[in-house]
């Protein structure tokens, strides 16, 4: 075997010899830019609708590949002052943060006005624009570095990505600590840190106390800045509903906690009128509806979750008129679970109903700490106290799955209080709970005559979240009992409210069906389906055609019986209940519109019409027809596709550009489409600008430019399309996507570091023991997509400590492998002298990164969480012969072979 050796001298030489203090310091700023990455993210979660990762993560590749280019571009320039650029991108590392923060909260944006507002586009541009800034610095730093230090690539890509994975562990725990507003001190302190480190390592005292200075100077005004200006720690949006509580002229806050499981935080006020679902009956079927029975729970602004305060036995017949009490109406002092604690009103209604027993499940321990802190327990009368319950610290649908106790009643109730398709730009969030796998988890845990019992918002027109549950538990339904599915299910639902599906194992009797028969209409609810429900669907067509006509038609020819509602339309906080506008679902704190519409009269809703065709199409047959023919998507939900999301059909997207105005609720969904268009164009773009600024040099000096492109775009795409993929897979076992996130990351980069230490031993044969490692990597991916998800649900059953442990530990050997091929292939480039190629790959390398994590939600959506994995395998696997354009010598003359 033989080795290429370069005789001709770097133009610009490497960084001598790195010290111990050198590697440390490179793992701190790199650190630093993982921790802010994390930092902005929660800025995003509490301010606005969602924390944008994808958005954030691709901001931090960019900044990358940005740099690349402009350093391909300045070669000569960086040669000469690399020192000075360097000192000069580590210093302004920590100002840009704070600064760029600052003015951001000035700026906020909103994603549902994007259409509406024009000036929304220009408050998203300059986020993106500003928030850019210190990852771009903090990519200059690195950027020279890697350069500098090229012949040694392999352990200063180490010492970044593991500094990038404890880093990401050292935020999870900061976050007990620290709120969202003071966050960003977490990546500062690391920052500073470094910055000391470094110059300490080259002896530059002047260069130390200047960076003592400014570090003080940045983590100083980061803290003081926002007070002395009269600027926000976070602009919240006024449309969230922590902003509505804040605006109550008696609104107060009665408790906060901050955790890695968000901001939670409850309000009181004599305004919050919540009752989720309940009956317009109520007021006449009580002699006094209670006053101030709810407090509201926020987590990150969003919500409320309400907590129902511990109601005297006078008021208790309350609950009769909340559709968690269906199941009670035909089970008498039942063996209860509850499968999400949440704001705790199905555990109430369960109590209140006579159940002998009561079994609830809550994953998140922050809401169990703050139900069990002095404040709620006065407002609850304790309830975690109550004799009768028993509560289990994890996931409802993962404790069903595993055990051999059986109930009469299981019952999801409202889990997401505010909504499954929430207005203002939610990209996608998994939805475990409601899937055709958790579905027969519930079902096999009923004992003989149990009832699954589940309520879900009921707020779209048309329709959308509650066709695909329809289309879930019918499916789960029809596979737990082939031959009486028809029999097992009642549905009823409230216009713009809520509906509630029964599944009873064995079937309903007809003395059960005229029970809740009876019920509904005393509710004045509307009947969806029965068992023996006569159905004329003479109408159904018309329906279909004029729901997408009202969508997709010209405006003139839709005669839907109803206005389509504007579910996106903000609340007026200070509306009375009953005093609300039909066609806006009422901000959840008031729920004005509870129950509104409920009886059709003498002519049925589309809504109602719509839903009723889909049960009888989902049991009696034609369900792929009727689903084709509607105007949105009601797949089902599994756990590879847990979303209610993505509404939209792809074959629809281009026709909703000039009527985005109706598909406000849907936006966050559409923008990751627009996130990857320009991305691409991005990429592109920044793939070509080397070849303007150089390219005599680097088509007349290097071969195998293109292969070597392929090679680094191929570890770009498959690498971030693993990394942010798996962080939704995890979110089965953490319970939590911060959690998840954190973790996964600092596991990937962890292994990934040592698998580019490691890769120092293959150097010299990677020629046959890297396409290997490739190969491994591919088969590797393959195998988690299929087998990872029965693996999680096992985890998620231990312990909180021993769930991260394994968590951390599961994804270490494709992440081990990983680290290999880019440590490798650019300890080559720089072997063989190809120094622009050198520069040109770590950018392409960033660019397809960028696409990637704006591509996951996509692929998740469309093909599922496995396919994710999938494509991240045949990524690998093109990177296999595309490695060995990355070890074609360079055609200068100045190169000779030796003996190895």
């Amino acid at each position: 075997m033989t080795a290429v050796v370069s005789t001709s001298r770097p133009s610009i030489a490497s960084l001598e010899a790195p010290r111990l203090a050198h590697y440390l310091a490179v793992g701190l700023i790199a650190g630093a830019i993982i921790a802010l990455q994390i930092a902005v993210m929660r800025v995003f979660a509490v301010g606005s609708w969602s924390h944008f990762g994808s958005l954030v993560v691709s901001l931090a590749m960019l900044g990358f590949s940005l740099s690349s280019v402009v350093i391909f571009a300045g070669k000569d320039w960086f040669d000469r002052h690399w020192q000075g650029a360097a000192t000069g991108a580590l210093l302004l590392i920590g100002p840009l943060a704070v600064g760029t923060n600052l003015i951001a909260q000035t700026v906020p944006f909103n994603a549902i006005f994007l259409v509406s507002d024009p000036a929304q586009k220009w408050r998203l541009l300059a986020n993106f624009l500003l928030y850019l800034l210190p990852f771009l610095a903090g990519a200059f730093f690195l950027g020279i570095v890697f350069l500098k230090s090229r012949t040694a690539f392999g352990r200063v890509y180490f010492a970044d990505l593991t500094g990038s994975g404890l880093a990401g562990l050292v935020v999870l725990g900061s976050l007990y600590l620290f709120a969202p507003e003071t966050i960003i001190v977490v990546p500062l302190l690391l920052w500073a840190a470094g910055s000391i480190l470094w110059f300490i390592a080259f002896g530059a005292w002047k260069s130390v106390v200047a960076g003592v200075v400014v570090a003080a100077l940045s983590i100083a005004g980061y803290l003081m800045l926002p007070g002395w200006l009269g600027i926000s720690d976070i602009a919240v949006s006024q449309y969230k509903g922590v902003a509505y509580a804040r605006n109550f002229p008696d609104g107060k806050r009665i408790y906060r906690s901050v955790s890695p499981f968000g901001d939670l935080q409850v309000y009181a006020s004599s305004y919050m009128h919540f009752a989720p679902g309940l009956s317009d009956n109520a007021a006449f079927g009580m002699p006094e509806v209670p006053a101030n029975t709810y407090v509201g729970m926020y987590r990150d602004g969003d919500g409320p979750e309400g907590i129902m305060r511990n109601l005297a036995p006078a008021e208790q017949v309350y609950f009769r008129f909340l559709p968690m009490h269906y199941p009670y109406v035909i089970k008498d002092k039942p063996k209860t679970f509850v499968v999400q604690f949440g704001g705790g009103i199905s555990t109430q209604a369960a109590l209140n109903a006579g159940s002998t027993s009561v079994t609830v499940a809550e994953s998140n321990p922050m809401t169990l700490r703050a139900f069990r802190d002095p404040i709620l327990r006065d407002v609850t009368g304790d309830i975690l106290a109550e004799p009768r319950l028993k509560v289990i610290d994890y996931d409802g649908r993962l404790f069903l799955a595993n055990t051999a106790e059986r109930y009469d009643v299981i019952d999801l109730s409202l889990a997401d209080s505010v909504g499954l398709s929430n207005p203002g730009g939610f990209a996608i969030s998994e939805k475990y709970a409601y899937t055709h796998e958790a579905m027969l988890s519930y079902m096999h845990a009923l004992a003989d005559g149990g009832v699954l019992s589940i309520t879900l918002w009921n707020k779209e027109e048309p329709p959308k979240s509650v066709l695909k549950l329809y289309s879930t538990i019918a499916e789960a339904a029809k596979t737990f009992d082939p031959k009486g599915a028809a029999n097992d299910i009642f549905a009823v639902s409230s216009y713009l409210s809520t509906t509630t599906v029964l599944f009873k194992r064995g079937g309903f009797t007809e003395a059960e069906i005229k029970t809740l028969r009876e019920y509904t209409k005393s509710m004045s609810w509307e009947e969806v389906y029965y068992p023996g429900m006569a159905y004329d669907g003479a109408g159904a067509q018309k329906v279909l055609d004029d729901y997408r006509a009202s969508i997709f038609g010209s405006g003139q020819d839709a005669t839907l019986t109803q206005p389509a509602a504007d579910t996106t339309a903000p609340a007026d906080p200070t509306a009375p209940n009953g005093a609300c506008d039909p066609t806006a679902p009422a901000d959840p704190t008031l729920d004005a519109c509870a129950g509104a519409g409920g009886d059709a009269g003498p002519q049925v809703l589309p809504a109602t019409e719509m839903q009723r065709m889909t049960w009888h199409a989902l049991l009696t047959g034609g369900w792929q027809k009727l689903a084709s023919d509607y105007v949105f998507d009601t797949r089902a939900l599994s756990n590879d596709q847990p979303y209610f999301a993505a509404y939209v059909k792809v074959a629809d997207l281009p026709r909703t550009l000039d009527r985005l105005d109706l598909f406000q609720d849907d936006w966050g969904y559409l923008l990751i489409w627009a996130t990857l268009g320009i991305a691409c164009i991005t990429a592109a773009s920044l793939v070509l600008l080397p070849v303007l600024f150089g390219w005599r040099i680097v088509f007349s000096r290097s071969r195998g430019k293109l292969g070597t492109i392929l090679y680094f775009a191929c570890l770009g795409l498959g690498y971030i399309m693993v990394e942010v993929g798996l962080i939704s897979r995890f979110t089965v076992a953490l319970a939590n996507p911060t959690v998840s996130a954190s973790v996964l990351i600092s596991s990937m980069l962890v292994f990934s570091g040592l698998g580019s230490l490691f890769a120092e031993r293959i150097f010299d044969r990677a020629r046959t023991l890297l396409p290997v490692v490739l190969l491994a990597v591919c088969v590797l991916l393959l195998a988690y997509g299929f087998y990872l998800s029965p693996v999680l649900d096992w985890i998620g059953a231990y312990p909180y400590a021993i769930r991260l442990l394994l968590c951390f530990l599961l994804v270490s050997p494709p992440a081990f492998l990983m680290g290999m091929p880019m440590a490798t292939a650019m300890t080559w480039l720089a072997r063989l002298g190809k120094e622009h190629l050198f520069v040109w790959a770590w950018g392409i390398n960033g660019c397809f990164s960028v696409i990637g994590s704006a591509a996951v939600p996509i692929v998740a959506t469309s093909f599922g969480l496995s396919a994710v994995l999938q494509w991240s395998a045949i990524a690998y696997l093109i990177a296999i012969p595309a490695f060995f354009a990355v070890l074609l010598p360079s055609k200068a003359p100045s190169i000779r072979l030796v003996p190895a």
